[in-house]
């Protein structure tokens, strides 16, 4: 009952995401629309890494910008078309998530995330100091998104185009979970040595999980740099990378649905306060701060929104107070008898 619930209300936000363009809002709104759907892409690719194979990773970024920068050389010194440089785009990332990944993931916890943020800021310093890649003002001029005749130019355009990779992106993270390979990330993010007793090659699959997100990550910043035409170095930073993180963590480790949501949080919510000016993200922050104390497990955890518990306790609740307004009125009636 709990998991048709929550496809249902997956499937009303589909439908309500697929109508957003018709409904004439303004390029502001889309704009912001098209940066959540980049952001829930980049939370699906993290989600392998965090929420399945539960390795703290706090350079995801370092794939964006890969993906970002491949493209944005391609499509610009060398003129290619935007689809044509995402598979060098990928192979670049994976060939990263290797290079980083083998000597790396034989480490655990915080050691583990140092290491990562030490690879998205070194990814970040030799797209800021070479000159091949625009230096610190990036690279601008990136053509747009062409597929088959049709061109994609306007921010409704590319709302739909994310949107399509977004779904993609949602269809293959809840294949591979329930897949062998899926299975196996959750028993490492479950007991490491357990899963490790039980013949699973931990260090394998750990660089397995590294390198799904590394694809994704590659694949969103490919089609990122065309969309907003130029790309810098500061878009692709460890404050991108903490995003992505906190998305993970305020909608539900592990849980796909919860990472959208929680994309759809930390996007929205700085332009919902944006009317408290200067004091916005000190708004944002306690809002944040509040969600993780009421929900500590995400607002959207792997078990549901745990609104079947909810019922349970408002009929509870309910039911004491009739119990306890009957008692009442016998008491009443007690006291009229003579």
């Amino acid at each position: 009952m709990a998991r048709n619930r929550s496809a249902l209300i997956a499937l009303a936000a589909l439908a309500a995401a697929a109508i957003l363009p018709e409904t004439g809002q303004g390029n502001y709104v889309m704009s912001i629309a098209v940066q959540i759907e980049i952001l829930m892409c980049l939370v699906l690719g993290l989600n392998f890494v965090v929420g399945y194979a539960g390795m703290l990773d706090l350079g995801f970024a370092a794939f964006f910008a890969i993906g970002a920068y491949m493209t944005g050389l391609l499509s610009v010194d060398l003129h290619w078309p935007i689809l044509a440089t995402i598979p060098p785009a990928v192979g670049a990332a994976l060939l990263g998530a290797v290079f980083v990944g083998l000597p790396t993931l034989r480490l655990r916890s915080d050691y583990l995330a140092v290491v990562t943020l030490g690879f998205g800021e070194i990814i970040q310093e030799v797209v800021t100091n070479l000159n091949q890649t625009g230096g610190p003002e990036g690279i601008s001029g990136i053509p747009p998104l062409r597929i088959g005749g049709l061109v994609v130019t306007t921010n409704d355009g590319y709302y739909n185009v994310f949107l399509v990779l977004v779904l993609v992106f949602v269809a293959v993270s809840f294949r591979v979970r329930h897949s062998r390979l899926g299975r196996a990330w959750l028993a490492i993010r479950e007991d490491e040595d357990t899963a490790q007793a039980m013949g699973i090659k931990v260090r394998r699959f750990k660089l397995y999980a590294y390198m799904a997100g590394s694809v994704f990550g590659s694949i969103t910043g490919s089609l990122y740099g065309s969309a907003f035409i130029a790309i810098a170095p500061p878009s692709f930073g460890f404050n991108e990378s903490l995003l992505v993180v906190m998305a993970v963590s305020i909608g539900g480790i592990g849980s796909i649905w919860g990472g959208l949501l929680g994309a759809g949080i930390v996007v929205a919510f700085p332009e919902v306060f944006r009317q408290f000016a200067q004091a916005r993200l000190l708004v944002f922050g306690v809002v944040l701060v509040l969600i993780m104390v009421l929900r500590p497990q995400g607002v959207w955890p792997e078990t549901g929104l745990g609104l079947d518990r909810a019922a349970r306790v408002v009929a509870q609740f309910r039911g004491r107070r009739g119990e306890a307004v009957a008692a009442r009125h016998r008491a009443a009636g007690v006291e009229r008898t003579p």
